[in-house]
This record gives C-alpha cells, sequence and structure tokens, in this order.
C-alpha cells in the first residue's frame, strides 16, 4: 500500500507560511508536501524576530508518515465504521507487531478490544470529540528477555490512550472520511511509583492502626455497678489513623472513671500522644483526684509532650452511692444520658479549652446517673460531617441514643451504624457506652447500702461497731468475714475520731463482688501508712486496715474533707447468695 497517498487532517488546523525569509512570495507546492497532509508550522511570536542568514526550516517538508514514525509513543490511525488500518508507527508495530493496511480494527487490532479501546472508538466517531482512558495494563510477549527460550515471558507495561477525531484522506483520491487517531504515551514508570507510594503508605497506616489499638485497651475494666463496653474504628483506607482513644478505670469504693479523648491529628506521631496520655490518666486517676484536677495535670502535660499537637478530652467519675456522673471536658463534646424514661440530655457546662492550649482552669459538673440510666462518650468522628454543621450530628446521635437498646456492646454498634459509619468513613470513631442498671429479684439482694451519722464523742465507736456488726449479719455474711468486717469499721471510725472533724459517717455497701467500708469526715488531711514503733500507743490502724483488707485508699471529698474506705473481695459461694 503506498502511504504518501494517504493524508490526515487535524480539525481546527490552519497552513501556514513555510518560511520567514519573505512573507509576500508563497511558497510553491512540491510533490513531497501534498497539500491534504502538511503538519502547519509553529505560531509566531509576540514580539519580532531576527532575521535569520539562511532559509528557516520548516515542517511542510515532513509528511505524516515521516512525523509520526519517529514519536516515540504507539500511534494508529483508523477510519472508517469498522476502523480499518490506515497507519501505524514504528512504536506500535514494535510492542503489537506489524499491522496490515486496511483490515478492520476488530480482525487486525485485537489488542484494542481486548483494552476496551473500540467502544470508545465509536464514541470518538459520532460524537467528534476526544476521549482518553487512562493507565490501562497491556500485557506482551516478551521475546528480547528469554532469546532461547521457546515460550516468550510475558511483559507488563501501563498506557494512557487518547483518541482523537481526524479526517482521513483514502485511496483512489476519495473524499476525506471520518477516522479516529489513537495515541498511547507509555505511563508504567508514573504508575508502578504511585503503586510504591500507595505500598509505603499502607504500611505505615497498618502500623499505625497497629499502634493505635495495641494503645487502646484489650480489655475494658468491668466495675461492680455498671455495665460497659467500647468501640473504635479507623477510618478507611485513604485516611490516616488518628489519636481517638477511651479508657474504663476502677478506683476502688465502687468508684469508676470513664474517659475518651481525641488527639488532634494523624499518623503514628497522633497514636503516640494518645498512649502517652492514656497512660498518664490511669496514673493521675490513682491519685483520685476531681476530674477538673486530673484535666488540669493532663493540660501541662499535654503542652510538654508536643506543644504543636492538642487534645480534646472528657474525664468522668461515677459514683453509685451519689447516683451522679461527675465530670470534666477539655474542649470535648458533650456526654448523653438518657434517664429510665428515655429521655436523652446533653451534660450542659463547664467545657474548657483542649489540653495543650494552657492558661486554663478546668471546673467539674456533675450529671444524675442513678439506677436504669445510661450514658454514651464518643469522638467527633461519630457525628462531624463535611457538609453539615456538628450541632446536628450531636442532635442525631441523641435520637439514635433514644431509641438504643440491649447490652452497651449492641448500643455501641447500633449507634454507629444508625450514624451511617461505614469502613470508608473519613475519620476515627471511638464510642464508650455506660448502663447502670436497675436490679430487681435476685440481683437486687446481691447490691446493699448502709449508713450511719457518727455523733457525739467516744460513744461513737461502739455503736458503730454495732450498726456494722447487725448490718452484716443481715446479709448474711460467714462469721469470719463478718468479724473482718467489724474490725475495719471500728480502725476506720477510730482514726476519724482521732483525727478528723464533724460531719462523720460510717457507709457499707455490699455487690455481688465485694464488701465495701467507708468513713468520711470534715477533715481533709490524708491518712497515710507508717510504721509504728513497739512504744507507740497509736498509728497502727491504716497498718491493721492494709493487712487485712483487699486493697484500700482515701480521697478529698468535693466539699471539703476526705474518704477513707477498704474493700474485702467475697469469696465465690457468698458472692451468688
Amino acid at each position: 500500500m503506498n502511504f504518501t497517498r494517504w493524508s490526515a487532517r487535524l480539525p481546527g488546523t490552519q497552513r501556514r507560511a513555510a518560511t520567514r525569509a519573505d512573507r509576500s512570495t508563497p511558497a510553491a507546492p512540491t510533490a513531497a508536501t501534498p497539500a491534504t497532509g502538511s503538519v502547519p508550522a509553529a505560531r509566531a511570536g509576540s514580539g519580532p524576530l531576527p532575521t535569520p542568514d539562511g532559509p528557516v526550516a520548516t515542517l511542510d517538508g515532513l509528511s505524516v508518515h515521516d512525523v509520526l514514525g519517529q514519536v516515540p509513543a504507539l500511534v494508529a490511525v483508523v477510519y472508517g465504521p469498522d476502523h480499518r488500518i490506515a497507519y501505524v508507527n514504528d512504536a506500535y508495530a514494535a510492542l503489537f507487531g506489524p499491522r496490515t493496511p486496511g483490515a478492520p480494527a476488530r480482525e487486525a487490532l485485537t489488542e484494542l478490544e481486548e483494552l476496551g479501546l473500540l467502544a470508545l472508538m465509536d464514541q470518538v466517531l459520532r460524537s467528534g470529540k476526544p476521549r482518553t482512558v487512562k493507565s490501562r495494563r497491556v500485557t506482551t510477549p516478551d521475546t528480547t528477555a528469554d532469546p532461547g527460550g521457546t515460550t516468550p515471558r510475558p511483559r507488563h507495561g501501563y498506557y494512557t490512550f487518547t483518541c482523537s477525531p481526524l479526517r482521513v484522506g483514502v485511496p483512489g483520491d476519495g473524499p476525506p472520511q471520518p477516522g479516529v487517531l489513537i495515541f498511547a504515551a507509555d505511563v508504567t514508570d508514573q504508575v508502578e511509583a504511585a503503586e510504591r507510594l500507595r505500598t509505603s503508605e499502607r504500611r505505615q497506616r497498618e502500623a499505625a492502626v497497629t499502634l493505635q489499638r495495641s494503645l487502646l485497651p484489650q480489655e475494658l475494666e468491668q466495675p461492680d455497678d455498671l455495665r460497659v463496653a467500647a468501640t473504635y474504628q479507623p477510618g478507611g483506607q485513604d485516611t490516616a489513623v488518628g489519636g481517638d482513644w477511651y479508657d474504663v478505670i476502677t478506683l476502688g469504693a465502687g468508684r469508676t472513671a470513664l474517659v475518651i479523648g481525641d488527639v488532634m491529628g494523624r499518623g503514628v506521631r497522633a497514636a503516640a500522644v494518645m498512649g502517652q496520655l492514656r497512660t498518664a490518666v490511669r496514673a493521675y486517676a490513682r491519685l483520685d483526684l476531681p476530674p477538673h484536677e486530673v484535666l488540669q495535670l493532663l493540660d501541662g502535660l499535654a503542652a510538654e509532650i508536643d506543644a504543636t499537637q492538642i487534645a480534646t478530652c472528657v474525664y468522668a467519675v461515677h459514683d453509685p452511692n451519689e447516683g451522679r456522673l461527675v465530670y470534666a471536658s477539655a474542649g470535648h463534646l458533650p456526654i448523653l444520658v438518657r434517664d429510665p424514661e428515655g429521655t436523652v440530655h446533653r451534660a450542659a457546662e463547664p467545657t474548657g479549652p483542649p489540653l495543650g492550649t494552657g492558661g486554663w482552669l478546668h471546673t467539674s459538673g456533675s450529671v444524675p446517673l442513678g439506677p436504669g440510666c445510661s450514658a454514651v462518650l464518643y469522638t467527633d468522628g461519630l457525628v462531624e460531617r463535611r457538609d453539615e454543621d456538628i450541632d446536628d450530628g450531636v442532635a442525631a446521635l441523641e435520637r439514635a441514643f433514644a431509641g438504643a437498646t440491649g447490652t452497651p456492646q449492641v448500643m455501641c454498634d447500633r449507634l454507629i451504624r444508625s450514624l451511617g459509619i461505614t469502613e470508608e468513613h473519613d475519620d476515627d470513631v471511638a464510642v464508650l457506652v455506660l448502663q447502670h442498671p436497675a436490679r430487681t429479684g435476685h440481683d437486687a439482694e446481691l447490691f446493699h447500702n448502709a449508713a450511719l451519722e457518727l455523733l457525739g464523742g467516744v460513744e461513737a465507736a461502739p455503736r458503730a461497731r454495732a450498726f456494722a456488726s447487725g448490718v452484716l449479719a443481715s446479709w448474711r455474711f460467714p462469721p469470719e468475714l463478718r468479724d473482718l468486717g467489724v474490725l475495719a469499721a471500728s480502725e476506720l471510725v477510730a482514726n476519724s475520731l482521732q483525727h478528723g472533724t464533724p460531719p462523720m459517717k460510717l457507709r457499707l455497701r455490699r455487690t455481688d463482688r465485694r464488701l465495701i467500708i467507708e468513713v468520711t469526715d470534715g477533715d481533709d488531711h490524708l491518712p497515710r501508712r507508717r510504721r509504728a514503733e513497739p512504744a507507740d500507743e497509736a498509728g497502727r490502724g491504716i497498718s491493721i486496715i492494709a493487712t487485712i483488707a483487699s486493697s484500700w485508699g482515701s480521697r478529698r471529698t468535693p466539699g471539703g474533707g476526705k474518704a477513707v474506705w477498704c474493700e474485702f473481695a467475697l469469696p465465690t459461694k457468698h458472692a451468688h447468695v
């Protein structure tokens, strides 16, 4: 086939002057430059150019065959509704093999059909507009890689194909027909580089998620009076892991600390900062400080860990004797509490700035959380959406929480589903649900409270012993445990009478797992265990308590004063009477 009789007219191009030497003299056409196949010269610049000494080289002397044949990209020209082959350049033939001119593409360009380009070429013919498909995987036999073998090994590459409409002259000087110019650029290096980058990012994300999960509680502590469950879901695969975290800490005397927070940032660094804050919270919680004091300490620590990263946090303490949840917030979203009637309330102020900002005195608030109540603590990933106000998200959570029933774990799952959280969600989500169940029947027999106001002077001690003995007997404790409880109550009351100030109170509490004895008074000086010398007549009370009890502790009370407590673990046979 004589290709010199073929030509291509690209849409929208115009023939320009061949030389700058003599603009007034048009260039005479030659046999080497057919009018239908010339490529336009470059446009003139905006300013005058110096006159060259000799003739200026132009493209008018080159045929389409000469131009496209030297292009390193793959080029093919087809025409007609069957996409018959008009031309393929050397790069195309080197990759896919030579092609017979005039043959239809479905038979001669089978690689294009395998790549799904024939339908795209049909669209280009119909619409007259170019179309592009990116990064198509092309597999060809690599005969050079194994010249002595009988079975060529496949070679894989990636090409971006662009199909552009053009008019193609036909043999015999017939009218030009609509055709398609197929241009394929090799993007294998770019695709492989992008894949390496994605692999590296995926490994970094997996490392961050592993670090994040390892720093979260592997198993939540389960308080006697509360049922607690939590869930954490990292963001989607395209989202770097954040610093969401939660924890449940039993404080002793039936009290429980609950905490949830969010380090602002992404990746391993945010997860590492989260782990340090969570560890610090557990350490500060052992001091049994009020919630706002815990946040005050965390605020200073967060600035020391990394001054460029801040975090939000809620720290709350539940006391079953008071039936309240005392909390402090550092820039975090409000706790939601559902009462026994199903009405959801938002925990009101106070809310301070996030941790790490400094210069703020946090304060504590409280909300009722008695038997039959539930509460949910959560991070912003649960309720925040890019196209919605965050208050709308909190309101949606309130509605979902009002209708959520079941165990705390079931409620966690239902809240996540109700808020539309999927595996592809663009932010981390942490949810912590707690229930204070209203116990009836046999369960109610395992939970009892009894209290005695300690009035008067020295006669308060024998009255406290008699009260403790009668209560423990009514709770059907065995004689040995009853004697230990009476001794502990006597020592705590004696310590309070000697070192404390009124008002004083003795409180006994029984759960399904332990006996708790607590004495409160109006003096805020905390007792400490010390070694008494043989000649000392006092100083042995706390040592006796530490010896006979499973655990003991003390804390300052909000109204000014202190509480000293001890616990006795119940034997299994007495824990389920």
